[in-house]
Formats: C-alpha cells, sequence, structure tokens
C-alpha cells in the first residue's frame, strides 16, 4: 500500500482536497473565459436563435462520459461503485427536484456553479446566492425537512440487480463489457455536439468544453487513486454544487472540527478560477442589487435550486455533467427537467403566465 499522505506530505482528506480545487480552477476559468453556462446554453438556445453554448455543454458531457469509461476499461475507475449508481434511484425525486432547480435558476439567473463563478468577478448578488442556496440545500437533506424528504422522495426507491447506470443495463443486454458501452455513448456524445461545421470553427467553445469534461473525469481519477492507494478510502467523488456549498460553509465556520473534503476544495477552486479568469478578461468590479425585488427574486431562486439539488442529489453540473459521465439512469432525467423548469422560469420572467 502506497501512503500518498507521508509521499506528498498531505492528509488524504486535504489529498482529496487539492484534487477538488484543480478541477474547479479549471471549471472557473471555462465559466470566465470560455462562458461555459447551463442556463446561458439554454437563453441562447430559446431566444438567441445560437446552439453553440448547448453544444459546448454536450461536448463536456461526451468528453466525461469517454475518458470516465477509459478509465473503467484500464480498471482505474469503477463506476458502480459511485454515489450517483450503487445506491439505486427514484425518478420521481429526479423529476421534481429537476424541474424546481431549473426554474430557481432562471429565477436567480445562475445555477450554484455559475454564482461562483460570478461571485469570483465581484458579483455581491452571487454571493447572496451562494448563501441561501447551500443553506437551502442543507436544510432538505440534514436539516428539519430531511426526514420529510426521506420518507416521500427516498432516493433509493427503485434497486436492482444491475446497477443503476445505462452502461451496466447496456452490457446486460448486449453480453459486452459495461465499458464497452460507455465508450460508444461517450464517443456518439462528442462527435454530435462537433457534427455541425459552424461548431468546429468556434475553438474557444471546444477548447473550454473538452476541457470541462476532463475537468469533471479529473475528480473520478483522483478520488480513485487515492483510495486506491491510500489507507482511508474516500468515497469516489466529482464536481457538484449543492450540497457542496453548505459543506464549505459549515468548513469555513468549524474547520477545526470538520475535515477538508472534495466539495469544499471544487467550491475554492471555481472561485479561484474565476477570480484568473475575470482578471485576465479584465472584467472583475464589484457589482450588487439594483432594487429590493430582484434581490427578493434571487434570494427565492437560490432557495428553489438549494432545495430542487438536495431532492435530486445533484444540481446542473452533478446531475449534468458528473452523473452523467458514469452514465447514470437520473442524469438524461433530470437534465431534461432543469431545462424545461429553465424554460418556465424564463417564460416567467418574460412573458408572465399568460398565454401567447
Amino acid at each position: 500500500m502506497f501512503d500518498t499522505a507521508t509521499a506528498l506530505g498531505l492528509s488524504e482528506p486535504a489529498l482529496v482536497a487539492l484534487v477538488g480545487l484543480v478541477g474547479g480552477i479549471v471549471l472557473g476559468l471555462a465559466a470566465r473565459l470560455g462562458r461555459f453556462c447551463t442556463l446561458g446554453a439554454i437563453e441562447d438556445l430559446l431566444y438567441g436563435s445560437s446552439d453553440i453554448r448547448m453544444r459546448m455543454w454536450a461536448l463536456a458531457v461526451g468528453v466525461a462520459v469517454t475518458a470516465v469509461f477509459v478509465m473503467e476499461a484500464t480498471g482505474w475507475v469503477a463506476t458502480a461503485e459511485t454515489f450517483y449508481i450503487a445506491g439505486g434511484w427514484n425518478p420521481v425525486a429526479h423529476v421534481l427536484g429537476g424541474v424546481l432547480f431549473g426554474y430557481g435558476m432562471a429565477l436567480a439567473g445562475n445555477c450554484g456553479y455559475g454564482a461562483l463563478a460570478r461571485l469570483g468577478g465581484g458579483d455581491l448578488r452571487a454571493f447572496v446566492i451562494v448563501l441561501v442556496m447551500g443553506v437551502s440545500a442543507y436544510v432538505v437533506l440534514s436539516g428539519p425537512l430531511a426526514a420529510a424528504r426521506v420518507a416521500l422522495l427516498p432516493p433509493d426507491l427503485i434497486r436492482g440487480e444491475v446497477p443503476a447506470g445505462f452502461a451496466a443495463l447496456g452490457g446486460a443486454l448486449l453480453g459486452v463489457a459495461d465499458h464497452a458501452v460507455g465508450l460508444a455513448a461517450g464517443l456518439a456524445i462528442a462527435t454530435a455536439a462537433l457534427w455541425p461545421e459552424r461548431m468546429r470553427r468556434e475553438g474557444r467553445a471546444v477548447l473550454w468544453g473538452a476541457a470541462v469534461g476532463l475537468a469533471i473525469a479529473s475528480g473520478w481519477a483522483g478520488t480513485a487513486w487515492i483510495a486506491a492507494h491510500g489507507f482511508e478510502t474516500p468515497a469516489l467523488a466529482s464536481h457538484s454544487f449543492a450540497r457542496p456549498l453548505g459543506d464549505t460553509l459549515l468548513w469555513a465556520m468549524l474547520a477545526s472540527g470538520l475535515t477538508l473534503s472534495f466539495g469544499v476544495g471544487s467550491v475554492a477552486g471555481v472561485l479561484g478560477g474565476a477570480l484568473i479568469g475575470a482578471l485576465i478578461r479584465g472584467h472583475f468590479r464589484w457589482e450588487a442589487c439594483e432594487d429590493a425585488r430582484e434581490l427578493r427574486r434571487q434570494i427565492g431562486g437560490a432557495a428553489a435550486m438549494g432545495v430542487g439539488g438536495a431532492v435530486a442529489l445533484g444540481c446542473s453540473v452533478g446531475q449534468g455533467l458528473t452523473a452523467f459521465s458514469v452514465l447514470a439512469y437520473g442524469a438524461p432525467l433530470t437534465v431534461a427537467c432543469i431545462w424545461a423548469g429553465a424554460w418556465l422560469g424564463l417564460r416567467h420572467l418574460i412573458h408572465g403566465f399568460a398565454p401567447s
């Protein structure tokens, strides 16, 4: 057994947080330099007649899936052991949580990841979103509403003999290795994202879309390596920004009694990467809410995202990229519902609920 703590002079929790920090920096840079944003992609598609950022998002998914299943083929990562697959799934929770998260994302103007990226550029409105989202997620995950969530929407409602992932299902049906199905799916998604020539001409979008996918894969790779070579066997993890916002708030207040985690490192990394990106572009400036109505809308949206992310067990990144990278059953369903919720929220903001 190789002792990572001795070799690198870090405790294993600190090493796990470092993996999250490095990937988070890439994600923060992608948001500020590459304009990678889930809500922005939806807005461009619905109202800007452009699918470039949506294809950029799909490319990130394809690269992440491909990289993860390459690692599974080599024995580095076991996707069946990841949080999103090992514990079963609950489609009702993914639908309700996804719609609520998407609606809140539209009201707030950002998801948790986007809020961190804006905060790194000096936007104090995003600071409020981060605080409210982190607290509201914890209220539902382990606070006063936790018992109701588990009773009404248990995350492991459906458990089968086959792990809750499309690669395992496809492998069982076709009689092939799980990683073969995963590789085929990842390459197909990436190819579809890059298929139009207009997308391939967008070098920045291609670069940062691929970088995001690799950042997601790096989380699985790093935590799997530490689990295999260390002594504490941490859980496999990659990036998400619902519960980790609450984890970071708790760590900031109670660090002497808590250990570092991947999520805390990831949040810090996105903030740091976004700050670097904002400074590079010359976009750093302090901003605040213009009026009370804007603040009220953002607080309500952040609370909805926190609750929705807790119920769906992930946000636009946690489910939309990280869970998708291991082809978990809940990922595409949650993504579709986040998009539907965001469409509803944007329609509410732009047109109201009156019929068109």
